[in-house]
Order: structure tokens, then C-alpha cells, then sequence
């Protein structure tokens, strides 16, 4: 069952941050392409970063912890789902926050001054 530990892991951030954007009402998947662009850039730049990593040799995934299915550049399956869920997660959650630090008028507080 430890082979299933990174895809558990990846689970637990989705299902401690989906509900946010039901229970608070932010439109995260309201504009899919600007969600789909930030998801896109993260996932290149750092799918890039692994892969030549693991090609220099600096960096590689204990294959217990792992399913086993490797992409091209044996880059795991479930690193690859980590640069879609974790960035997903973050924007969930700053949406939430972004939300919750509002006044009830919808309108952005101001700043205090010292």
C-alpha cells in the first residue's frame, strides 16, 4: 500500500481545498483559461526543472512511494499530478483567503495608515 502514498498525499490537498471554492463561492473554474494558463506555465517550468534533474542525476523518486508509472524523462505520473494539484491547491486557497479578507460590501479594504 506504500505505493500509493505520493497519489494519497495529492488526494488529501484536493480534498482539503475543492470544497473551499463551494463553501465560499469563488470562481476559480469560473474562467478556465486563465486557471488553465497559470496551471499550464507551472507545470512546464517545473516538469522541466525535474526532468533535467533526473537526467543529471541530482534527483530521483523512491519507486516504494510511487506507482510505478513513469512519463517520458521517467518522470512519475504522480510528480507530474503535483505540478497540476499543488498550484491548484495554492490558488484555491488564496482565493479563499482573498475572499474571507473582504468587507461584506465587496469592496477592497483600505489600507491603514500609521
Amino acid at each position: 500500500m506504500s505505493h500509493l502514498a505520493y497519489l494519497a498525499i495529492l488526494a488529501f490537498c484536493l480534498v482539503c481545498t475543492a470544497p473551499l471554492a463551494v463553501l465560499l463561492g469563488h470562481r476559480v473554474f469560473g474562467d478556465l483559461r486563465r486557471l488553465g494558463l497559470c496551471l499550464l506555465t507551472t507545470f512546464a517550468v517545473f516538469t522541466g526543472w525535474d526532468l533535467y534533474a533526473i537526467h543529471a542525476g541530482h534527483w530521483s523518486y523512491d519507486p516504494s512511494r510511487t506507482t510505478g508509472v513513469l512519463l517520458p524523462g521517467r518522470l512519475p505520473l504522480e510528480e507530474a499530478l503535483f505540478f497540476v494539484v499543488v498550484p491548484l491547491c495554492v490558488v484555491l486557497t488564496f482565493e479563499a483567503v482573498n475572499r474571507l479578507s473582504r468587507p461584506r460590501s465587496g469592496r477592497p479594504r483600505e489600507p491603514q495608515r500609521r
